[in-house]
């Protein structure tokens, strides 16, 4: 008895005993331990969970792609939201609206769409953000774009830009007239001058040659074509070259002829477009957008005998001119950080596939084109000859004053084609006027 009392008074100490530093260790954690951990953990939850706000800023959206991708990015980047602006359809207006916004060191717009001629102005005037940086520390491989989207937004051997969706001149001709398309600008000249009339047409070839920056565009491409450039790599102006001269020969020599209209350099887009869904000629050259109008049972004479490919080649080969859209980041942004994670998701393959699904907007990146839905969504996609119109796809001059340098060359070139120089002296007042606006 005495035994079993002696036990249990020793068990009922050591339970206390227990019990007490339970007690004191609990009283010491909530006093001293939790507060700390709490308010740490607190801290860091309210850091992750920071929402920010960016503003995107691009022109008129009427596919309803660009609220799509916006979705898919906030599902991504939950504490990331983008406000969307929308700018004015017409390009003059958007740019003079975002000079005068970023002149001021406007910090509003965090995101915008840019031109593929504006990065190298934007970059001079320190209106765009240099996006080296982050492209090296994300591992951007940039060999993924088509090398002429890269090369547009390239301005003093940085990237001011990533590719977003692209443009290129493509060569259209009728199927019903023509066997085999011509494969040089020679082949050209002989087949439109030869099939003019065929089928009730009434020109062998129709292009953009008016005075205005439709003509750069065509130029570019025959200048190109024979190896020639206005600006090189490291800006300097080398228009003035045996290959830039040929080039304008062989535009005048197609001019001059008698298979395009009469009123050929009143040609922009629309003259085009409208003679060629009319059938009223053997072959054309505009943009992609043109086979869309071609296949319009309701406005098209030619449905069913059109077919596209590269654009002739000169001695050195077929080139397209480069059109389309880049992203960009304001350099005076707040939020440079997400907003670089916004421009990288628009030029990235989830974005670029809804907008080339959704949106007809044709991919820069090359493996979008394997891809069996951006295929299905567009005849164009699915050809392969126009991923070979955007590998060929060179640039205009990129240049801070392009805007000057393409106002010089439509001056420069209109007086070749209607006769009022020759070739050889549009080349070289081409040189000598652009090298002044560049030491300006």
């Amino acid at each position: 008895m005495k035994l079993w009392k002696s036990a249990l008074g020793i068990f009922l100490i050591g339970a206390l005993a227990v019990f007490l530093a339970a007690c004191s260790n609990s009283d010491s954690t909530t006093e001293q331990d939790n507060p700390d951990e709490n308010t740490d953990t607190e801290e860091a939850s309210d850091e992750k969970e920071e929402e920010v706000t960016i503003v995107y800023a691009r022109g008129v959206d009427t596919t309803g792609s660009n609220e799509l991708i916006i979705e898919a990015f906030e599902k991504e980047h939950p504490n990331i939201n983008v406000e969307f602006r929308e700018m004015p359809a017409d390009t003059g207006q958007y740019h003079d609206q975002l000079v005068t916004a970023f002149s001021s060191q406007s910090s509003e717009i965090d995101v915008f769409n840019g031109d593929v001629i504006w990065p190298a102005e934007f970059a001079q005037a320190n209106y765009a953000l240099e996006l080296d940086r982050f492209i090296e520390r994300d591992g951007i491989d940039m060999a993924a774009y088509f090398p002429g989207t890269v090369a547009s937004a390239t301005f003093d051997g940085k990237q001011w830009a990533l590719p977003q969706f692209t443009d290129a001149g493509v060569f259209y001709y009728r199927t019903d007239i023509v066997k085999e398309p011509p494969k040089t600008w020679d082949e050209l000249i002989e087949q439109a001058s030869k099939l003019k009339g065929e089928a009730g047409t009434e020109f062998g070839y129709i292009f953009q040659s008016a005075q205005y920056e439709g003509l750069i565009c065509n130029a570019i491409e025959f200048i190109a074509s024979y190896g020639g450039q206005v600006v090189d790599e490291d800006n300097n102006v080398v228009v003035h070259s045996p290959e830039t001269v040929k080039a304008i020969k062989k535009l005048q020599e197609i001019v001059n002829s008698d298979f395009v209209p009469d009123n050929i350099l009143n040609f922009q887009e629309t003259e085009t477009e409208n003679a060629w869904i009319e059938g009223k000629s053997v072959f054309a050259r505009n943009w992609p957008y043109m086979q869309a109008s071609s296949a319009d049972e309701e406005r098209s004479k030619v449905v069913d005998n059109v077919a596209m490919t590269t654009l002739p080649s000169g001695d050195a080969g077929s080139a397209s001119t480069l059109g389309g859209w880049m992203t960009m980041i304001n350099r005076y942004t707040e939020h440079p950080e997400e907003a670089w994670e916004f421009a990288k998701f628009l030029s990235g393959p989830e974005a670029q596939k809804i907008a080339a699904t959704e949106g007809g907007r044709a991919p820069t990146l090359r493996d979008l084109y394997n891809d069996a839905d951006v295929k299905e969504s567009s005849a164009l996609f699915a050809n392969p000859d126009f991923v070979e119109v955007l590998e060929n796809a060179v640039s205009r001059p990129v240049s801070p004053i392009y805007p000057e340098i393409s106002d010089i060359m439509q001056i420069e070139l209109s007086k070749a084609l209607t006769g009022d120089q020759s070739a050889e002296d549009a080349a070289k007042n081409m040189q000598t006027k652009i090298e002044a606006a560049m030491n300006e």
